[in-house]
């Protein structure tokens, strides 16, 4: 293994531009980590809000974007006892994620599902981790709920309506095209929602309504989702692309006993993390692996065309996940 490694920096907050190919040292495992090569990486939206100025990774995490990847353990720090060099993962990263080799912990590593390709690999941490810990762990979505999710034919949505469907739910998705309302039938949402040229709430309240919301629009969705809510109904927000602040009416919240919650996966902690993965390992991997289940692929850059790759990720004219190609 070399000293120094191709990685892509943040020269400065702003566009996809602002991303420039540059020389970093490899870094070296702390207790508890392991140094991957990485095969392919994956490209989300947190990593271009960080490019942005706007998600600035914690204090020990790498200052590079990138928050999952796959590839093979090249080197295995102190305290590690399940994982070995040679050991092909796909893991979920505090950072680091464009270059050529990344540190994280051993515990947020997962194998590569059998019969499933590095490339595919790559797809996983970063978008099922979401799902896993939203919809299931803090949303409670259970077997024959009506679930609604946003943004269906993004990685999250793709990912979200899939494993909402494998676990017996009712699935509901929100596209902005005829073509990517068809990708979410094709996954199994029974029905996809153009939300240019229809209202999701009317769509929803002959059915009675949502028992669960996955949401990473906020801004004026907030109010529409309340009212898209069935009584006792929960909503989950992950993001917010129109804005953070945004008015409610308490009253409604109170009087029909919804919930609202939401998260961000980055600031958890590693402990928080590796409950996440032995969740996934224990009810999802098995899906993965006898197909059940698997990630929907739009696009592959190279490393050094990361910038091009955030241009993709911004138009919003993906469906699926987009990767970098890295070794």
């Amino acid at each position: 293994m070399t000293e120094t490694m191709n990685a892509v920096e943040i020269t400065e907050a702003g566009g996809p531009e602002v991303l420039k190919l540059t020389t970093r040292p490899v870094p070296e495992p702390r207790n508890g980590e392991v140094v991957i090569k990485v095969a392919w990486a994956g490209v989300n939206r947190p990593d271009a809000s960080q490019r942005a100025g706007a998600y600035p990774p914690p204090p020990t995490a790498s200052d590079l974007p990138g928050l999952e990847a796959s590839g093979e353990v090249v080197t295995v720090g102190a305290g590690v006892g399940d994982l070995k060099v040679g050991d092909k993962v796909c893991a979920l990263l505090p950072g680091g994620g464009y270059a050529e080799y990344v540190a994280t912990p051993a515990a947020h590593c997962l194998p590569v599902p059998e019969g499933m390709g590095m490339k595919e690999a790559a797809c996983l941490p970063e978008t099922f981790f979401t799902v896993w810990t939203n919809v299931f762990m803090r949303g409670g979505l259970k077997a024959g709920e009506r679930f609604l999710v946003h943004g269906g034919s993004s990685g999250i949505g793709t990912t979200a309506i899939q494993l909402a469907r494998e676990f017996g739910a009712r699935v509901f998705a929100t596209a902005g095209s005829d073509e990517k309302c068809q990708t979410c039938l094709d996954l199994g949402a029974e029905r996809a929602i153009n939300y240019k040229e229809e209202d999701f709430v009317e769509v929803l309240k002959p059915e009675g309504g949502a028992n669960l919301i996955l949401d990473m629009v906020a801004g004026d969705y907030l109010p529409r989702n309340l009212k898209c809510l069935a009584d006792d109904g929960r909503l989950v927000q992950i993001a917010v692309m129109q804005g953070p602040k945004v008015e409610m009416n308490l009253a409604q919240v109170m009087v029909r006993r919804l919930t609202i919650t939401g998260s961000t996966l980055r600031p958890q902690s590693d402990e928080a993390k590796a409950k996440i993965a032995e969740g996934l390992r224990a009810h999802v991997w098995p899906l993965l692996e006898a197909g059940k289940v698997a990630p929907v692929m739009d696009s592959e850059f190279p490393l050094a065309d990361a910038s091009k790759a955030h241009a993709r990720l911004e138009s919003s004219g993906h469906i699926g996940k987009i990767v970098l190609k890295v070794g």
